[in-house]
């Protein structure tokens, strides 16, 4: 029973709203709310109570739905059997789970790891963190207890579990290596993976780590992946991958025993004659490319050639294909020759483009050479025969443009050379008709049709986005690297593919529900969810502030958002 009571004391009278129930047979008040004078409950039935003294604000929204799949996959209790500790202050979990959402989030450093967590709502699910116990040190004595096996485990485990509960299809594995580029000194010695490569992002002049990365094409799940020597070659280091990710497969799934419905997609960047007989010993199937100019009869083909027949998916509009079987690599495998409408015109435009870039430089080169034929440029030697073939050479070096613009370099009697240059039609319309838009895609499945080659090879474009995601520095999860020694570089690459993991487990959720957002929207929707902390004045006789706590106002995409991520159970109370 509830009531409304009035007390007089010294002479005034104060409200109070109270609980009453029976205990051992007596009416006890359970517990009471003080509600002030009469005039206080006027003004707040009249809404002019008393300001709030100052407001918190905190990251609600992305830090509970990525802490709800980091839960719900039990990475700090895996991680805690894996590597057990003391029972004092946070788990070696705990950091990682941490670093992992962080990562997933608004990627920081050690050092600026409590600024960032201390407005999130992360310290309701971890209230003994501190300021002390997340600083930098704190997190690299935790890294060091995980060894490079130990990180490997740590994944597996999690791995099992999550495939296991939500019955993720792995039968379409794609697989890609990338490097970072870091700023570790050259003279560290410390560090043995990080050495100078060939750099994606042109950054040759620094040390390099090595990532791959095998990725399921059931809603880009990471499965297997590496850190490995910045200067090791794509081509060379594929077999050992191949091997590893093999006997992981079957770690993965001991109970199935077979790789008959595992199919690994790779490009062609990963071919030699050794990787594909890998392959055959391990009977993995596969689908992949081959360079075009090693199958130059195929090539060559028209694109109007009447082999080729429209493939009848419809996610696959506008192209067209013709299978042939050819022996590649020592054995017979399938080469499907695609004929792709979208990717033709883009190349279409590229050559335009390239054509046109080396007219104009060939006319501007030419240009200066008349003008020194005619006495309008006087100062320094005239140019030699050989260096503007060499010019015109490099001007020429873009794919194609050998074949279609000819050029002639002559001597004058003045010995100043006479350069001449044509676009051949006829080799512009040959390259169009048949080097444009084709692709040859090899694989030994025979028990597919060519569409289904197609788009399997087509999935690889959802681990290149996972590289862009990783790489984007707005959203990426791998930068920055403040580590230089191999071990925590280790666990480096474990934290951030496990913030892979649980990007790609809330986008799931998503899909699942028909809402189609791109990883980007879904993040940044989540991310403007706050949650607001109104701290009021103290009243007489209170011992602690009054807090009212609320969300800030959500759309109707958030608010589905809130609902599909089953986040209500993390909603503050109106009142705290």
């Amino acid at each position: 029973m509830e009531r409304l009571e009035a007390k007089k004391i010294k002479g005034r009278t104060y409200y109070y709203y109270s609980k009453w129930g029976w205990v051992d047979g007596k009416c006890r008040r359970m517990w009471q709310k003080y509600l002030g004078k009469l005039e206080d409950i006027v003004k707040a039935v009249d809404g002019g109570g008393p300001p709030p003294e100052y407001a918190e604000v905190f990251q609600w929204g992305l830090p509970s739905a990525l802490w709800n799949e980091c839960t719900l996959a039990e990475f700090v209790d895996f991680t805690d059997a894996l590597c057990p500790k003391r029972q004092q202050g946070m788990s070696t979990g705990e950091y990682l789970a941490i670093a992992a959402v962080n990562r997933a989030i608004s990627p920081q450093s050690k050092r600026s790891m409590w600024q960032w967590f201390s407005q999130t709502v992360l310290l309701r699910h971890l209230p003994h963190a501190s300021k002390a116990a997340l600083s930098s040190q704190r997190f690299w004595d935790h890294m060091d207890r995980i060894d490079a096996e130990t990180a490997q485990k740590i994944w597996k485990t999690v791995l099992q579990s999550t495939l296991r509960r939500e019955q993720i299809d792995v039968s379409s594995i794609s697989y890609d290596g990338t490097n970072f580029y870091t700023f570790i000194d050259t003279f560290n010695s410390r560090c043995q993976v990080a050495k100078r490569g060939k750099n994606k992002q042109g950054r040759n002049n620094l040390r390099q780590i090595s990532y791959a990365l095998f990725c399921s094409a059931d809603g880009s799940f990471p499965l297997y992946f590496d850190v490995y020597d910045g200067n090791r070659n794509d081509a060379k280091q594929f077999p050992l991958m191949l091997k590893r990710f093999h006997e992981f497969l079957h770690q993965l799934r001991p109970d199935e025993g077979s790789d008959a419905e595992t199919t690994l997609i790779f490009d062609k960047g990963n071919n030699s004659k050794k990787n594909f007989q890998l392959l055959d010993e391990l009977r993995l199937n596969f689908v992949g490319s081959v360079k075009l100019d090693t199958q130059k009869d195929l090539l060559e083909v028209s694109n109007q050639d009447e082999r080729f027949k429209a493939c009848t998916s419809p996610e696959l509009e506008g192209t067209k294909s013709f299978r042939v079987l050819r022996e590649v690599h020592g054995k017979e495998r399938i080469l499907v020759v695609t004929y792709n409408e979208n990717l033709f015109k883009t190349q279409w435009l590229t050559l335009n483009n390239d054509i046109s870039k080396a007219v104009n430089r060939l006319a501007e080169l030419r240009q200066k050479l008349q003008d020194r034929t005619n006495g309008l440029i006087k100062g320094g030697k005239p140019p030699k025969q050989e260096s503007i073939i060499g010019q015109s050479q490099q001007i020429l070096s873009r794919r194609f443009l050998k074949s279609i613009i000819g050029v002639t370099v002559s001597q004058g009697p003045d010995e100043i050379p006479r350069l001449e240059y044509e676009i051949d039609a006829q080799a512009l319309f040959e390259i169009t008709d048949t080097y444009l838009g084709k692709n040859i895609l090899i694989s030994g499945r025979s028990d597919w049709n060519d569409d289904r080659i197609i788009e399997a090879y087509r999935s690889q474009f959802l681990i290149e986005d996972v590289f862009k995601q990783m790489k984007d520095h707005g959203r990426g999860n791998w930068w920055p690297l403040n580590h230089w020694t191999d071990s925590k570089i280790t666990v480096h690459g474990l934290y951030c593919t496990m913030a892979l993991l649980l990007r790609a487990l809330l986008m799931r959720r998503l899909k699942q529900a028909g809402l189609k957002l791109s990883v980007k929207r879904a993040l940044s929707e989540l991310d403007v969810i706050r949650e607001v902390v109104n701290v009021f004045p103290r009243k007489r006789r209170q011992k602690t502030q009054r807090k009212q706590t609320v969300l800030t106002k959500t759309s109707e995409i958030q608010r589905k958002l809130v609902s599909i991520l089953g986040l209500e159970k993390y909603k503050p109370n109106m009142l705290g």
